[in-house]
């Protein structure tokens, strides 16, 4: 008999009339619409930078990136994925994927509606399957990678938001979901994405006065989203 996986913390949200879920690992999840979505998953970036002679990163982060990304969706049962845009380091990097991560990724994909969005790093990974498009809309809400002004129900990633809090043992740093009344911005999904302090400009001017950090890790934790970076 198989045990169930027991399902991950995750913080609710509700956006545009929809109910969401953050979760710990930095993915979005949709329960009405079994959908996952994840956001800057920046696979192959250790042999961009290795390409370009930067430097050496040990080059498990894709592996690493995808073994989090079968974790949540067997968690799920998610029938939907959407990624958000750069999901590839560059064009190049997408084409470098290794032979066993890319069928890694089609096993992933199958029995599943998958869709790319394209970012500002790659234009989609057009050799592997699932739709591309440059935004998507379902219900109420919109799906693309850079937040625009003035939008409502827009969920969007690009900026990778990490929030510092204070604790006892002194301050830490987590990539984190930013959330306010018109919009969501998920943190990178990605192995070694790094991030954007979100007090600093542009988010702290994106977001509304009202906005919440959603940290991430084993409980993601909702704090008041700081309006100026923590040194």
């Amino acid at each position: 008999m198989n045990t169930p996986i027991a399902a991950p913390p995750v913080h609710h949200i509700a956006l545009a009339g929809a109910e969401l879920s953050a979760l710990g690992s930095g993915a979005l999840w949709w329960p009405a619409e079994r959908l996952l979505c994840i956001s800057d998953l920046h696979l192959g970036k250790s042999e961009r930078m290795a390409r370009r002679g930067g430097s050496t990163l040990p080059p498990y982060e894709t592996q690493d990136t995808l073994t989090r990304l079968a974790a949540d969706l067997d968690r799920t049962g998610a029938s939907r994925v959407i990624c958000l845009g750069d999901s590839f380091d560059d064009a190049e990097a997408a084409g470098a994927l290794p032979e066993a991560d890319r069928l890694w990724i089609t096993q992933l994909q199958a029995g599943r509606d998958w869709t790319w969005i394209e970012g500002n790093h790659d234009p989609g990974p057009i050799a592997l399957g699932g739709a591309h498009r440059a935004e998507m809309q379902i219900g109420p809400l919109t799906f693309r990678h850079i937040a625009t002004e003035g939008a409502q129900g827009e969920v969007s990633g690009h900026y990778h938001p990490k929030a510092r809090i204070r604790t006892r043992a002194g301050r830490i740093a987590r990539p984190a979901f930013l959330v306010d009344d018109t919009r969501l911005i998920l943190p990178a999904y990605g192995t070694y994405t790094g991030g954007l302090d979100c007090g600093s400009a542009p988010l702290s001017g994106i977001m509304n006065p009202n906005a919440i950090a959603i940290l991430t890790g084993r409980t993601p934790l909702p704090v008041p989203m700081p309006r100026q970076g923590v040194k």
